[in-house]
């Protein structure tokens, strides 16, 4: 199944963006922590043609922090500048602001020895919807600058906005690419909230979550579900939807409440800290 998702306001985003890097200096690009590749966009990387570029794994709070380890290590493999972050904490944020700094050395050296006096560097924030994008521009301007929320497509136009004295940052609309060849993607970031809950079936997703628990944190199945094992998905769900109350009238189980009631508990971290792609 090829999964389709390309709304007219994307398409937009993509032209404007292509135009926009031309002007900056250097690129920060904003994955998720728990799912690195599936959220990485491969359309951005026909756009930074030569660009410096640093990727920030988002939400780290939320992934294995083993996962997250391995996958610094693999970006710090292949020559990319890279490091995961939570939003909200400010020695994070600063670590953000360091390694921007770093990255526009040699571009304030240079104009420095052409007898140019320094301007603020310039840099493009570019990710995927609900990535935690305008949260993290929040953060680094030290105000509400960015509109911020926890659906996918928040961020509906540019703007510069000043990070202190030290580079100007150029927000973007969140993009997707036009389609997910691999359906996997399409689940995983069904399951971390980048696509909206309407494209995919949300039981789909949540029995897609409920077997990769089973496959791969089988204690966090147990523990949150009570549950050893998933070798029937209609079972599994009958099981938790009595133990969560998610039923009608006669006790029947409703399947679309058992589903949101899954997909919330991943997405809050209430399962555990979980990576759905591994460097391997």
């Amino acid at each position: 199944m090829t999964i389709q998702w390309y709304p007219g306001h994307m398409a937009k985003a993509k032209r404007e963006a292509e135009e926009k890097v031309k002007l900056v200096d250097f690129v920060i690009e904003l994955v998720d922590a728990r799912a690195p590749v599936s959220s990485e966009n491969p359309v951005l990387h026909q756009l930074l043609q030569s660009k410096p570029k640093m990727v920030v794994l988002m939400k780290k709070d939320l992934a294995d922090p083993n996962i997250t380890e391995q996958w610094l290590n693999h970006y710090k493999e292949q020559g990319t500048h890279a490091l995961a972050i939570e939003a909200n904490d400010s020695k994070d944020v600063q670590q953000v602001v360091s390694l921007a700094k770093e990255l526009g050395k040699s571009k304030i050296e240079k104009m420095m020895a052409k007898g140019v006096r320094p301007r603020a560097l310039r840099a493009m924030i570019l990710g995927i919807p609900n990535v935690g994008k305008s949260t993290l521009i929040n953060r680094l301007a030290n105000k509400k600058t960015a509109i911020t929320g926890d659906r996918p497509g928040v961020t509906k136009k540019q703007q510069w906005i000043k990070v202190k004295k030290d580079f100007e940052l150029l927000d973007t609309p969140g993009i997707l690419w036009p389609k997910f060849e691999e359906e996997e993607i399409g689940y995983r970031l069904a399951a971390i909230g980048t696509i909206k809950d309407t494209i995919l079936p949300k039981e789909d997703v949540a029995a897609y979550i409920l077997d990769y628990l089973a496959n791969y944190y089988p204690k966090f199945l147990e523990s949150r579900y009570d549950l050893l094992e998933v070798n029937d998905i209609m079972a599994a769900f009958e099981a938790i939807g009595k133990k969560r109350g998610c039923l009608e009238s006669g006790g029947v189980v409703n399947f679309d409440k058992t589903s949101d009631v899954i997909l919330q508990d991943l997405r809050s971290g209430k399962i555990g800290r979980i990576s759905f792609d591994q460097p391997e």
